[in-house]
C-alpha cells in the first residue's frame, strides 16, 4: 500500500509478521529494505532470530529488546519522519503511546497498523470497557484516531480487527 522501505514493528513475539513484512519489502526494494523490531522478550524473539536466519533476512532486521516506549523514543532521533509503515501488536494499554510516537516516526503518507482492535468484540461492550484496561485502551484509541485530523483512518474486521491510520 505504501511501498514501505523502512518499517517498525512493535511486538515481535516469534517473528512471523516481521518475516512476512521484510520478505515483501525485499521483493520491492532488495537490500535497501529495513525492519526495526521492538520487543521486551529475549526468549520469544530468539525464535524469531532463528527463523530470520533460516530465511536469509536477518541482515535486514534490527531487533531492539526493551520497553517499546523507550525504543521508539530513541528511533525518533534516528529515523523520525522517514518510516513508511509501523505494525503494532503489543500491550494494548501501550497503544496510545505507540500511536503518538509512531506519528513522529512516520513520513507523510506513512501507515500505522494496530492489531486486535476488536478484542473479540469486547470494544462494543460498555461493561467490558469499564472493567478491563486493555478493552478500554483499545476503544479509546479507536475513538481518538477516528477524530484525529493528523491521519486518515480505515478499519477492517480481518482476524480480530486491524485499525489503519495514514499520516497526512
Amino acid at each position: 500500500l505504501v511501498q514501505a522501505r523502512i518499517a517498525v514493528e512493535v511486538g515481535v513475539f516469534t517473528g512471523y509478521s516481521a518475516l512476512a513484512t521484510i520478505l515483501a519489502m525485499r521483493d520491492m526494494h532488495g537490500d535497501a529494505a529495513r525492519l526495526i523490531g521492538c520487543d521486551i522478550s529475549e526468549e520469544y524473539t530468539s525464535k524469531a532470530r532463528d527463523y530470520w536466519q533460516e530465511a536469509g533476512v536477518s541482515g535486514s532486521i534490527e531487533l531492539r529488546i526493551g520497553e517499546a516506549r523507550d525504543s521508539l523514543r530513541e528511533l525518533v532521533s534516528e529515523v523520525g519522519g522517514r518510516v513508511d509503515m509501523i505494525f503494532v501488536d503489543a500491550d494494548k494499554t501501550g497503544y496510545d503511546a505507540y500511536y503518538e510516537t509512531g506519528l513522529e516516526l512516520l513520513r507523510p503518507g506513512g501507515l500505522i497498523l494496530f492489531d486486535n482492535v476488536l478484542w473479540s468484540g469486547s470494544v462494543a461492550d460498555p461493561a467490558r470497557i469499564a472493567e478491563d484496561p486493555d478493552t478500554a485502551a483499545l476503544k479509546a484509541l479507536a475513538d481518538k484516531i477516528r477524530d484525529d485530523d493528523r491521519v486518515d483512518m480505515a478499519f477492517t474486521a480481518l482476524g480480530d480487527g486491524i485499525l489503519m491510520a495514514m499520516k497526512r
